[in-house]
């Protein structure tokens, strides 16, 4: 019988301290081969220094990180050659064209040149046009799809995007969206940082949290979702209500102080917002709008933040 692979990245214990500062605190996580990762949380939280500390960027004060197996404190080399990073700044030689600065970059992780590779990844960041341009004439939002195309074109096994879409276009973001899924379908680690809470919704398989330097919980997306959610079911009646109705009351509803709006929360455990609906319906009321809406993960990020009860690191 066959072992599991080793996690694409383990780390144990991993703390980064500058003077009282602690950046990181103990940070034990493991991330497997072909997911993709969201590392949320808020600014300053120890999302960077982390992943500086793995990608030779920042140098920790105690703890282990192995890279498919690897310990990098016996190997803090050859490791990192499997590692792509899109960095939140912008940085390249200005006097290289596009096309110049991934073949260095391929020279840089000791991958031989491969032009057929280089012109992939422009094409997938739409970058293609730019080929011969040099780096310092193209705009904000070529400069960062060229970054990412830099962390891209050595083929790493694991990649960190460290808030890849900061300030671009809606189109860079999609493109994007794109070609992490079709890097993750061919078994590249994608660990990704953002602000852009809809694109960790969009792209993760699992969600991590991080504030003031510890990991507050590490989850599968959806089974976080599912027990941090709630629906929303807000009523909008066409005449003002004098009183919450007897359907309402049933179901702990809450109406406005102007009698126009019902609101109900549906949570775990409670009656489906459906059976409201159909309570409030038989008993004729004035109904002109229904909106429902589920959580997001922008307010499962703001209840965890937040310290709620149920909250626990895995």
């Amino acid at each position: 019988m066959s072992e599991p692979p080793s996690p694409a990245l383990e780390l144990q214990g991993l703390s980064k301290r500058y003077g009282n500062f602690t950046a990181l605190q103990s940070v034990d996580l493991s991330i497997r081969p072909g997911e993709i990762f969201a590392l949320l949380g808020p600014n300053g939280a120890g999302k960077t220094t982390l992943i500086g500390s793995v990608c030779g960027l920042v140098r920790k004060t105690a703890g282990t990180i192995r890279v498919f197996g690897r310990d990098l404190d016996a190997d803090p080399v050859g490791p990192r050659y499997e590692l792509g990073l899109v960095p939140q700044e912008i940085n390249f030689d200005p006097f290289f064209t596009v096309a110049e600065s991934l073949r260095i970059q391929q020279g840089y992780y000791g991958r031989p040149r491969d032009d057929a590779r280089v012109d992939e990844v422009l094409t997938a960041l739409n970058l293609q046009g730019k080929k011969d341009s040099l780096t310092r004439a193209l705009s904000g939002g070529m400069k960062r799809r060229l970054l990412i195309a830099k962390a891209l074109v050595h083929k790493p096994r694991l990649v960190f995007l460290d808030e890849p879409t900061a300030g671009v276009d809606v189109e860079l973001r999609r493109d994007l969206w794109t070609y992490v899924r079709k890097l993750a379908s061919e078994g590249t680690t994608i660990v990704l940082t953002t602000h852009y809470l809809e694109e960790a919704e969009e792209l993760a398989d699992r969600v991590g949290i991080i504030n003031e330097g510890r990991l507050l919980m590490v989850e599968d997306k959806a089974a976080l979702l599912r027990r941090f959610g709630e629906k929303r079911l807000v009523v909008t009646f066409a005449t003002p209500l004098p009183a919450l109705p007897e359907a309402g009351q049933r179901f702990a509803a809450r109406l406005s102080d102007d009698g126009r709006t019902l609101t109900y929360v549906e949570r775990d455990g409670c009656a489906p917002a459906g059976d409201l609906l159909r309570a409030l319906y038989a008993a004729g009321l004035p109904i002109a709008d229904v909106e429902t809406r589920r959580s997001r993960l922008e307010d499962v990020l703001i209840e965890v933040l937040r310290g709620r009860p149920s909250a626990s690191a895995a």
